[in-house]
């Protein structure tokens, strides 16, 4: 069986562009006669069919940008948007938004019916179930048809493709050395199952922390809650988990919560058994959001810089779409841009 070829397959053995590739399959008269003939013929040889997801060359523009996000309702998300849209309006994009629900299968469809003409280009934020699957064949099968999607937030080494990330690793370290440093002795850990990249890189930066300052991790002092409590149906079966924490660590005097739902979560548990903030209990958050500035007390929190994040995410691609892809050299040289993150010192610590 001979095997399945994408068009940057046939571009790199004919030693020709995707663009050249993509118009000699469609007998443009922009494409000599003898390349049209070899392009073709190797397409037939390997069985090349086009993919479901299009391609979105210069003849083929859209000036239109596909953002698909896990969470509609989630403050981080909405200020990526918010910062995806300023870049692509004033650079002349229009931005279409979906979300994936943290459905693989919801991802899926989505890209498949953006990327069927409507769209020159992706920015995404990975699924949580896609995360737990490790499936990328829609990712790879999109870029290799010559799509260029950008990942922000959550990301993986197996996509090939332009990242805007932050450093949670640090940012996560930043935030425990600072309860560290407020003399707690008894730190925990709220965090996700390891399959969620941030989570488990927020968790790295945790023991890393302890490590340094001669504190031995305990696996009792890591709660890693299962990721179907996020949503809101379950959030009582979500507090009763951090309640039994909670009750299993009678002496925890500091909180590190990988996301800002995990956090205001702990500080009602704490309010509830009658724990004060911060003279007894000390909790930081990542993500500054808005719950986190109207908490009682106000969470202290690191910020991942949301807005910057979909700026430069929107800039990324569109510098990517603009390119002469005639002329691009080097195709795969994709960049990674890390965001810094910032401690929001507020009244949940010292």
């Amino acid at each position: 069986m001979k095997r399945k070829v994408t068009l940057k397959q046939i571009a790199r053995e004919l030693d020709v562009s995707i663009s050249t590739v993509s118009k000699a399959l469609r007998n443009s008269i922009e494409i000599s006669e003898d390349t049209r003939q070899k392009v073709k013929a190797f397409a037939k040889l390997y069985n090349y069919r086009p993919n479901n997801i299009a391609l979105s060359l210069k003849n083929r523009k859209t000036k239109t940008i596909g953002v698909i996000i896990p969470e509609i309702v989630h403050h981080f998300f909405s200020n990526v948007i918010r910062g995806i849209e300023q870049v692509a309006n004033n650079r002349g994009y229009n931005v279409i938004i979906g979300l994936s629900n943290e459905s693989f299968s919801k991802e899926v469809i989505n890209m498949e019916m953006l990327a069927n003409g409507s769209i020159d280009g992706f920015i995404l934020s990975i699924s949580k179930e896609t995360l737990l699957r490790q499936d990328y064949h829609h990712f790879n099968e999109t870029i290799n048809q010559g799509m260029p999607i950008v990942l922000f937030d959550r990301a993986v080494e197996e996509i090939n493709c332009d990242k805007i990330i932050v450093d949670d690793v640090k940012g996560s370290k930043k935030a425990v050395e600072k309860l560290i440093s407020n003399g707690c002795k008894n730190i925990g850990i709220i965090t996700t199952k390891d399959y969620v990249s941030v989570g488990r890189l927020r968790t790295q930066g945790y023991i890393a922390a302890l490590e340094d300052s001669k504190i031995h991790p305990k696996a009792s002092l890591i709660l890693k809650i299962d990721v179907e409590l996020d949503s809101e149906d379950h959030l009582e079966d979500l507090e009763n988990e951090i309640e039994q924490f909670f009750n299993n660590n009678k002496h925890i005097d500091g909180i590190f919560a990988v996301n800002e739902l995990y956090a205001i979560t702990a500080m009602k548990v704490a309010r509830k058994k009658g724990i004060k903030m911060p003279d007894k209990l000390q909790i930081i958050g990542f993500t500054d959001g808005v719950l986190s500035k109207h908490a009682t007390p106000s969470l202290t929190t690191v910020s991942q810089h949301a807005q910057k994040m979909g700026e430069k995410a929107a800039d990324l691609l569109i510098d990517r779409l603009e390119l002469d892809i005639d002329n691009e050299v080097e195709e795969e040289h994709y960049k990674t841009i890390v965001i810094e993150t910032e401690l929001i010192e507020r009244e949940s610590t010292k």
